[in-house]
């Protein structure tokens, strides 16, 4: 049998986990996280990993695997994730990716463009303004000069959103090309009604704040300039932290920011005509498609 690397595609808070779990134990198999969020080990309540019971279910791959003060790149993911399927599909026939960041789950499965070195001028430049006028600016600019890459980019990061500007300002043409993989690659997607899953996400912020993400902020507010920090969840609790906004305020806005992350989630997902979609709650006609997509030959 071909081996199979099953990628569950969908928007936060729309079940990928419960999904990945019943396949994985189905399959008797393993689960790789693409989520760039939940790589890192210090941020645990905020980024929605899923539960120690879930964990101890099902065993998973890159939760937890870096910490907020080492920068970890889509590229160096991509390597150290292919290694580790090489060494899954020696016991597994089916893995399973699940996450719901675009950019890593491109580099898994096609691989990355090799992007131009840094305009250290331009930079300089951006980092000028960004301090003098915050982040608005910077997300208008990528907005404008890039509007796909600004579907897919964390739009409350700084240092991300000043990279995506540096590429587009260099004008740079590329043709991407996929990476060939030694592994057939399925690809679902999950839906759900929007106002169904706009509850959910609320709801998930409600329980993030009874579960002590307030405290889980306080305890990283002195590292609150690192990348990996620079997140939804986070972002709105350091302003609470620094006096700008009231703590209900932040809550509200990180409902409101999560909503917008998976607006721009689907979007980024529905470019891909890989991906075969079901309604979240259609797990039996999942598992009914997944087994006849596994018994077509190679």
């Amino acid at each position: 049998m071909q081996k199979t690397l099953l990628v569950i595609n969908g928007q936060t808070a729309i079940g990928k986990t419960e999904l990945a779990l019943a396949i994985a134990t189905h399959y008797q198999t393993e689960i790789i996280s693409t989520d760039s969020r939940q790589f890192y080990k210090e941020m645990k309540i905020g980024t929605a990993k899923p539960s120690p019971e879930e964990l101890s279910v099902v065993k998973h791959h890159f939760i937890n695997s870096q910490s907020i003060h080492h920068l970890y790149s889509a590229g160096a993911f991509e390597k150290e994730a292919l290694n580790c399927l090489e060494d899954l599909f020696l016991k597994h026939d089916i893995v399973i990716a699940i996450g719901g960041s675009g950019l890593y789950i491109k580099a898994l499965c096609e691989g990355l463009d090799k992007v131009p070195d840094a305009d250290l001028y331009f930079r300089k430049q951006l980092i000028a303004q960004y301090e003098a006028r915050g982040i608005e600016p910077l997300q208008n600019m990528l907005r404008e000069m890039d509007p796909e890459r600004w579907l897919s980019i964390d739009q409350q990061n700084p240092q991300r959103l000043m990279r995506a500007i540096e590429i587009a300002h260099q004008n740079v043409t590329m043709v991407h090309s996929k990476k060939p993989r030694p592994f057939r690659i399925l690809k679902l997607g999950l839906i759900m009604d929007r106002n169904e899953l706009y509850q959910r996400i609320n709801e998930r912020v409600e329980n993030m704040m009874q579960e002590g993400l307030l405290e889980e902020a306080k305890s990283l507010f002195p590292f609150r300039e690192l990348n990996a920090l620079k997140t939804v969840g986070y972002n709105e609790i350091f302003e609470f932290l620094e006096g700008k906004i009231t703590l209900e305020k932040a809550v509200e806005l990180i409902k409101q920011h999560t909503r917008n992350y998976a607006k721009r989630q689907l979007t980024w997902f529905k470019k891909d005509k890989e991906i075969h979609w079901f309604e979240a709650a259609s797990r039996k006609e999942i598992l009914i498609w997944l087994t006849k997509e596994m018994s077509k030959p190679n």
